[in-house]
């Protein structure tokens, strides 16, 4: 267990000073000191990448955006992922050191990474997560988060045990519109919150394997690393080109977390149930319900929203309801709840509107600024393991097709067999956590 974690920048201003009695003179260049606007590279966080695909790209362009950040490394199990993120890195960064990896695990025996960006699939968030932690590293993860129940739980833990600061992608959390939205009813403005409502997808699982294709070389695709934790099966390209959502080995559950890992989130801000879940959950057709225990039902719907944008919420109280999406616009009624609008501001300064929704600057500036001062970032692990557990209860019902009762205190369903079985999976070895 580590006990103690001194950062790059802690090392490097203690050395400073202990050298600063030299009387033998030194030319370096300003910037070295941060004047003239530079950051001095003391002082930047040192970040690492594990996953350089699609959603690790856009992240990415989010964190090459601050000025405080030097990406020293990138990892991902393709070699063509790793080489172009590459490019990308040391074009913004204005260096040519950053060095590439297939193994996550070289990547984090170094010493010099302050935090890591991980991007992976679903199926390696939560184990990639841990072994950062393990590594005191701090990490910013893509949702969903972790696979299972039980995982939730093992990653919040392990978080805490090694001290690291963790951001779930849950961006929305950052964002003025949602912001907004959620204030609106945890203030009363709604009167007494009846029901809460998550936009999520069509529900599919699929069980089957695709044809088997001919294995490619470890240095261009590493299968076996890709596989990771999740039970072998043969090589076929379409998984580790992003087909890989609703295989259940790979997927949270019937694809649900996919947006449910966002607008569950919201929801759960909303209700004050963050640490906790609902108490009993059922499912008809693609819609799943949700029964907390101060009695607001939780409704995750795939259809009928007002068209104000992907991963729309909507929370309705006994006096009027709110709804918004990622166009950035709210609807409300009655009329009167306009006025609690007015004046209201996003996070950029600009008046709602626009699309801005799946921005996830301000997340990632609320985890690097909590990288720095220690802080709880928005969507630390505690708010992550309540939000996804809440998702795998859900998701677990309409697999089973039969309603389930929770006790969100100790994770466990109420006389129910084989939904307690399925918090779980058996991981591959050497993967066990």
């Amino acid at each position: 267990m580590l006990t103690n974690k001194y950062s790059r920048r802690e090392i490097l201003t203690a050395g400073a000073a202990a050298t600063a009695v030299s009387l033998v003179p030194t030319i370096l260049p300003a910037n070295v000191f941060g004047r003239g606007g530079k950051i001095a590279p003391s002082n930047k966080i040192t970040l690492g990448i594990i996953g350089a695909g699609g959603r690790g790209i856009s992240d990415l362009k989010r964190f090459l955006a601050q000025p405080d950040v030097q990406f020293l490394a990138i990892c991902d199990v393709q070699k063509d992922r790793r080489e172009s993120c590459k490019e990308r890195v040391e074009k913004e960064n204005g260096i040519k050191d950053c060095s590439l990896y297939r193994d996550f695990r070289d990547l984090l025996a170094r010493k010099d990474i302050d935090a890591v960006l991980i991007a992976t699939g679903d199926h390696w968030h939560a184990h990639a997560s841990i072994y950062a932690a393990q590594h005191g590293k701090d990490v910013y993860s893509e949702k969903p988060c972790a696979i299972t129940i039980d995982l939730c739980r093992q990653l919040t833990n392990a978080i805490k045990r090694y001290g690291v600061i963790f951001q779930g992608g849950m961006q929305r959390r950052s964002i003025g519109n949602f912001k907004t939205a959620v204030d609106l009813a945890r203030k009363g403005k709604l009167g007494k919150l009846k029901e809460v409502h998550a936009a999520t997808y069509f529900l599919k699982v699929i069980y089957d394997w695709l044809p088997a294709q001919p294995l490619p070389d470890a240095e261009t695709i590493d299968w076996d690393l890709w596989l990771g934790p999740s039970p072998w099966r043969p090589y076929n390209n379409d998984y580790v080109k992003g087909r890989w959502r609703a295989h259940y080995d790979f997927d949270s559950g019937a694809k649900f977390h996919d947006w449910a890992a966002h607008t569950v989130d919201l929801c759960q801000w909303a209700v004050g149930a963050d640490g906790s879940a609902p108490v009993k959950y059922w499912a008809e057709d693609h819609i799943l319900f949700g029964m907390y225990e101060n009695g607001v039902k939780l409704v995750s719907r795939p259809t009928g929203w007002l068209g104000l944008g992907n991963c729309a919420v909507r929370f309705e109280g006994e006096n009027g309801w709110i709804e918004t999406g990622d166009s950035g616009r709210i609807a409300v009624a009655p009329d009167s709840l306009r006025n609690e609008l007015v004046n209201d501001f996003d996070i950029y300064g600009k008046k709602f509107g626009g699309s801005h929704g799946e921005d996830a600057e301000a997340h990632v500036r609320n985890f690097l600024d909590c990288v720095k001062n220690r802080k709880q970032p928005a969507c630390n692990s505690d708010i992550v393991c309540s939000t996804h557990i809440a998702c795998h209860a859900a998701a677990l019902s309409w697999m089973l097709k039969r309603e389930l009762n929770f006790n969100p205190k100790n994770d466990t369903f109420i006389n129910d067999e084989q939904a307690n079985r399925m918090k779980t999976r058996a991981w591959r070895e050497p993967w066990n956590i």
